[in-house]
C-alpha cells in the first residue's frame, strides 16, 4: 500500500519539475517569436522611397506594400485554424517561424518588385500565423497568469516594431538597404531552436491535443457572436489606422519638407509610444470590469495626432506622433481581451483567428486607400477623413468587445 502511494508522489514531483522547465522553454520561444512579428513591416517602410528609386515603382506600389501586412495577416486568420486543427498549435508555430525567417532573408536578395513582394508575403504570412497562435498558446501554458504573460509577449512585439524602424535608415546608409532588410531574419532563426525543441518534446501529445481542441471547436457559431464582431471591428480599425501611419508617416513628413531620417525616426517614435503603453494596458484590462473608457481616451489620442499631422506636420511633429502612437493601444487591448472574454482554449483560438482574420481583411483598406485618396486629391485631407470615419467604427466595435461577458455565452 505504501509503495502504491509513494510512486505517484515521486511521479508528481518529476512531472511538476518537467512542467516548470517546459514553461520556461515555451516562454523563451514565445518572446523570441513575438519579437519578429513586426520586423518585416517596420524595417521596410522607412526605406520604400529609397527602394522605389532603384526598382522604379511609384506611390501606388508603396500603397500595395503598405497593404500587404494586413492582407497577409487576414489570410493567416483563415490558414491558422486550419493548420492548428490538423497539426496542433506548436507545430503550426514552428511552420510560421520558418516562413518568417525564409521570407525576410530571401526578399533582401531580390532584384525586382515582384520578388520583393512575393517573399514579403511569405514573411508576413508567417508573422500573421504567429499573431493568431500566440494568444491561445499563452492561455494553454500560462492560464494562471494571462495578464502578465500577455504583457511580456506584447512588449516584445512592440520592441520588434520600434527597433527596426529606428535602425532601418542608418543601417541602409552604412551597409545598403539589402543588409538593412535581411538582418532581421536573425530573430526568427533564433526562435527556431526553442520551437523545434517544444515540438520534439511534445511528440505523441499532438494527436490528443488536436482531438481535444476539435471537440471544443465552436463550429462556426462565432459568426453569430456580437462580441466577436465587435472585437474584429476594434482590432481591424486599429490595424487600419496603425498600418496607414506606418506606411505614410515618412511620406507625409517628406512632402512637408522633412528628411528620410526624420520619417524613420518618427515611425520609430510612433511604435515606441505603443511599447510603453503595452507595459501597462493588459494589467489594466484585467483589473477593469469594462475597459471601454480607456478606448475613449485612446481614440482622443488618435484624433489629436491626426489633426496635428494634417495641419502642422513640421511643427511639434514629435507631439503629434506621440499622440497618434498612443491611439493603437487599443491593439494590445484587443489581444488581451481574447483571453479575458473566453473560458476555454478552443474559444480563445477561435476568437483570435476570427478577430484577426476579419479585422485584418478590413484593415487592408488602410494603407492602399490612404495612398489612392492622396493621389486622387493631391492632398492629405481626404485620406485623413477616411481614417476619422474608421475611428467611429473602432469605437462601436470596442463597445461590444469590452462589455463584461464571455464569448461562449454570445454565440447561441
Amino acid at each position: 500500500m505504501t509503495t502504491v502511494v509513494t510512486e505517484p508522489q515521486g511521479s508528481d514531483q518529476q512531472m511538476a519539475r518537467s512542467v516548470r522547465q517546459g514553461r520556461l522553454l515555451v516562454l523563451l520561444a514565445i518572446v523570441l517569436f513575438a519579437f519578429s512579428l513586426r520586423t518585416a513591416v517596420t524595417s521596410l517602410t522607412p526605406l520604400l522611397t529609397q527602394i522605389s528609386g532603384e526598382m522604379h515603382f511609384g506611390a501606388t506600389i508603396i500603397g500595395v506594400f503598405g497593404m500587404l501586412p494586413t492582407a497577409m495577416f487576414a489570410a493567416a486568420g483563415v490558414v491558422s485554424p486550419l493548420l492548428s486543427n490538423r497539426i496542433g498549435l506548436e507545430r503550426t508555430t514552428l511552420v510560421a517561424v520558418v516562413a518568417t525567417a525564409l521570407g525576410i532573408g530571401a526578399r533582401s536578395f531580390m532584384g525586382g518588385t515582384a520578388g520583393l513582394l512575393a517573399f514579403s508575403c511569405l514573411a508576413l504570412l508567417g508573422m500573421g500565423i504567429g499573431n493568431v497562435v500566440l494568444p491561445p498558446l499563452v492561455k494553454r501554458y500560462f492560464s494562471d497568469n494571462v495578464a502578465v504573460l500577455s504583457t511580456a509577449y506584447l512588449t516584445f512585439v512592440q520592441l520588434g516594431t520600434m527597433v527596426p524602424a529606428l535602425t532601418a535608415v542608418p543601417l541602409a546608409d552604412a551597409y545598403g538597404w539589402r543588409v538593412s532588410l535581411g538582418i532581421w531574419a536573425i530573430v526568427p532563426i533564433a526562435a527556431f531552436l526553442p520551437w523545434l525543441g517544444i515540438v520534439l518534446a511534445r511528440r505523441g501529445h499532438d494527436v490528443h491535443d488536436v482531438s481535444a481542441e476539435a471537440a471544443g471547436e465552436p463550429r462556426g457559431r462565432i459568426w453569430r457572436s456580437p462580441l466577436a464582431w465587435g472585437a474584429a471591428a476594434m482590432f481591424g480599425m486599429t490595424s487600419l489606422n496603425t498600418y496607414a501611419m506606418f506606411t505614410w508617416i515618412p511620406t507625409i513628413l517628406s512632402d512637408a519638407g522633412g528628411s528620410a531620417a526624420l520619417g524613420g525616426n518618427m515611425v520609430a517614435l510612433f511604435s515606441g509610444v505603443g511599447f510603453v503603453a503595452t507595459l501597462v494596458i493588459p494589467g489594466l484590462c484585467a483589473r477593469m470590469t469594462n475597459p471601454f473608457p480607456l478606448v475613449i481616451v485612446f481614440l482622443g489620442c488618435f484624433v489629436v495626432g491626426f489633426l496635428g499631422l494634417l495641419f502642422a506636420p513640421m511643427t511639434l511633429t514629435w507631439l503629434w506622433v506621440i499622440a497618434a502612437g498612443l491611439g493603437p493601444t487599443t491593439f494590445p487591448m484587443a489581444l488581451t481581451l481574447v483571453n479575458l472574454r473566453t473560458r476555454t482554449g478552443a474559444g480563445s483560438a477561435s476568437l483570435s483567428g476570427f478577430m484577426q482574420g476579419v479585422g485584418y481583411l478590413a484593415a487592408c483598406v488602410g494603407p492602399l486607400g490612404f495612398g489612392l485618396l492622396h493621389e486622387a486629391s493631391h492632398g492629405w485631407i481626404a485620406p485623413f477623413a477616411m481614417l476619422f470615419c474608421c475611428l467611429v467604427v473602432l469605437c462601436l466595435g470596442a463597445y461590444q468587445a469590452c462589455r463584461p461577458r464571455m464569448l461562449e455565452d454570445t454565440w447561441n
